[in-house]
């Protein structure tokens, strides 16, 4: 009677490897030719094609049984995607005390930098942070909360990302391009832009205002811009308690939304079952070039359908190929598995960043992503695991495979590491709050957001080696007693940024 229970509660060698096999070379062609047909027009978010892709992975996750984790009982979760334009004509700035009472025109003195955010008036106390924002701040960060911060210097997204950080009431970077390019700037800032939904909506304002109209302010407040751009270190400098205020207007030219796919096959163990395994894909690509497309897709001759059969049709067509192989098993994993298929990454991990900001089942109980992103082409016989040395994820990788010799497929370390993928795909969303993750990824080529990314050149049988192993890293994570561990120092970096 023992014996039997046993057989009821574990996965037996024979039924993993069935379902294992239920992952075929034949699926996978016909699965990415469905999905990066030239009807799909690339898929760009958003597009109606794009809600058709994610209505057909929804019919199979139906099919197979798998419970809806969208939005009200469904497997469809939509972000909004607002098409939204500065009102230049209301808007201005004002600088007022320590001797300056000054306006600022919209187009002449400044620009808004980005268009996530609000009508509304914008104020605060400026303060001038002159040298390197990468030099240690010895200041209270806190006291720069509702500040208008005047940079010096901003080189790159981590310096600014930091400024954010200190919650300030806006940023204003000195904007030191000559006159034709501010022109350029002008008329780009103007234009109707989609809004960046994986940014929240509010402050900080991000301003360039010209050094010609900042530097007379600056000097009547004590202060030489160019001076304060030298300084080697950091400096937080008051300026008398001169106030910048900002009148801010946009307005939304067109609603619209986009779909993410999210499915859930729940686990067998009473208490294990309440944590989940998330397999990730994005099925967005970059629609088509021309003028309607979306801008990042480059014509080869007379075609421009992008159609992204690698990137990523390869990643949404395995973590479909996944499902399928765990709707098979039984009994069930004893963690439960979250099939998640994003949209939006193409444009800035869109879609990603708001399911990992408005997920459907509690975070903290996710205890790995696995992303799937471009491994149908290049080598044969090695898959590239980006992240493995950053979690023990990276040992229950290599065992898997060592376990597994019938796939010949090698996990090898990141060997880009200068081209920061680890930063580039939707599992950074993941790991930016705390989940342990594994980037699975074949490498660019020479198709890359081209329309030469099409079915026809999908390496199936070596993507369904892939797909096996990838699934039988997430049953082995499924059925462990404990969860998998950061590495501490890769923890204290990439989550808590020390």
């Amino acid at each position: 009677m023992l014996g039997l229970l046993l057989l009821l509660t574990v996965q037996t060698p024979a039924s993993v490897q069935q379902a294992a096999q239920s992952i075929s070379e034949a699926d996978i062609r016909r699965r990415i030719g469905i999905i990066a047909d030239d009807s799909m027009r690339g898929r760009d978010t958003p597009s109606l094609e794009l809600d058709e892709v994610a209505a057909y992975i929804a019919g199979e996750y139906r099919r197979l049984g798998l419970r809806p984790a969208g939005d009200r009982n469904d497997y469809l979760q939509r972000y909004t995607l607002d098409r939204v334009q500065v009102v230049a004509e209301s808007s201005v700035a004002m600088v007022h005390g320590g001797g300056v009472d000054a306006t600022l025109t919209y187009g002449t003195d400044f620009v808004f930098a980005d268009n996530n955010f609000e009508s509304g008036d914008y104020a605060g106390e400026l303060v001038l942070l002159a040298g390197r924002l990468s030099e240690p701040f010895a200041g209270d960060s806190a006291s720069l909360a509702g500040k208008m911060l005047i940079a010096t210097r901003i080189t790159n997204r981590g310096e600014l990302q930091r400024l954010r950080a200190w919650k300030p009431a806006g940023i204003v970077v000195v904007g030191t391009a000559p006159d034709s390019v501010w022109r350029q700037n002008v008329e780009r800032a103007g234009r109707a832009q989609q809004r960046d939904p994986s940014r929240p909506v509010g402050p900080p304002l991000f301003m360039p205002i010209r050094a010609v109209s900042l530097q007379p302010m600056l000097a009547r407040l004590g202060q030489d811009l160019a001076a304060a751009q030298s300084v080697t270190g950091l400096e937080v400098r008051s300026l008398s308690g001169a106030q910048l205020h900002v009148h801010a207007r946009i307005k939304a030219i067109q609603r619209n939304s986009a779909p993410n796919v999210v499915a859930i096959l729940p686990g067998s163990d009473p208490k294990l079952k309440d944590e989940y395994v998330v397999f990730s894909a994005h099925m967005d690509h970059v629609g088509i070039a021309g003028p309607r497309g979306s801008g990042g897709c480059r014509a080869q001759g007379a075609d421009s359908i992008c159609n992204g059969a690698d990137d990523d049709g390869s990643g949404t067509v395995a973590v479909v190929e996944i499902a399928e192989a765990f709707a098979k098993l039984n009994p069930k994993p004893k963690r439960s598995i979250l099939f998640l298929n994003v949209s939006g990454e193409e444009k800035g991990l869109w879609g990603s960043a708001f399911y990992a900001d408005n997920p459907t089942v509690p975070l903290n109980n996710v205890v790995a992503d696995l992303n799937i992103d471009m491994v149908g082409r290049n080598w044969r016989d090695t898959i590239v695991a980006i992240g493995k040395e950053h979690s023990d994820l990276g040992t229950t990788l290599n065992r898997v495979a060592s376990d597994h010799p019938e796939l010949n497929m090698r996990p090898i370390d990141d060997i880009w590491p200068q081209e920061n993928f680890y930063f580039r795909s939707d599992h950074y969303n993941f790991a930016k709050k705390g989940v342990p993750i594994l980037f699975f990824f074949s490498g660019t080529h020479e198709d890359y957001h081209r329309p030469g990314d099409e079915p026809a050149k999908i390496d199936a049988e070596k993507e369904a080696r892939v797909a096996r192993l990838i699934f039988y890293l997430g049953l082995e994570i499924a059925n462990a007693p404990q969860r998998p561990k950061w590495n501490p120092d890769s923890y204290k970096r990439i989550v808590s940024g020390q």
